[in-house]
């Protein structure tokens, strides 16, 4: 009878081992790939002064554009969290745009070969965001499952695991996707 309690109390302590592991790991990751976002948003920063500074040389007069694009790069530096992070970098988007519309007025602008460079170079850092985003998102949903699930549950939030938000597009952004519709395979 002895060894039967022993048996089981090695059984539960390595399974809480294994969970335990299981969910640091997947905190682990999900941390990284936070990481990964926030190092692809600080590049994206970095490439926006010399980008304003060209586009000033060609569209002295957009000076509101300019002031927004500023805005929103200090806006994204200087987020806390998921959600205000997330909801900046939208901010910023929108900005990029306004900038990217300025541009499109100045033909002598769109050949300038640093412009040009500045824009490649800009469109390589939004794709690495986008990449690092479902990485993260990917990332969040399998912490959150695992805390979600059975038996990891139970032991989840004793040991102090909590879920994370996933990064999110803005309303307005979602209400331009389509939802898929509904097939049914009854006939």
């Amino acid at each position: 009878m002895l060894i039967g309690a022993l048996i089981i109390g090695a059984i539960l302590v390595i399974a809480i081992i294994v969970i335990y592991n299981g969910l640091v790991r997947a905190k682990i990751r999900v941390d990284e790939a936070w990481s990964d976002i926030t190092v692809q948003l600080k590049r994206r920063s970095d490439l926006i002064p010399n980008l304003v500074n060209t586009v000033k040389g060609y569209a002295k007069h957009e000076k509101e554009v300019f002031q927004k694009v500023t805005e929103a790069r200090t806006a994204v530096m200087n987020a806390k969290g998921v959600k205000e992070t997330a909801d900046a970098d939208n901010m910023f988007e929108g900005a990029l745009k306004s900038l990217f519309a300025v541009a499109e007025a100045y033909p002598d602008l769109k050949a300038n070969e640093n412009f040009k460079q500045l824009q490649d170079e800009l469109v390589d850092t939004e794709d690495k965001i986008q990449a690092a985003r479902r990485f993260y998102n990917g990332s969040v949903r399998d912490l959150n499952t695992k805390i979600k699930v059975f038996p990891t549950n139970v032991f989840a939030g004793m040991l102090g695991f909590k879920e994370r938000d996933f990064y999110e597009v803005e309303e307005s952004e979602r209400a331009n996707i389509q939802k898929p519709t509904e097939v049914s395979f009854d006939k």
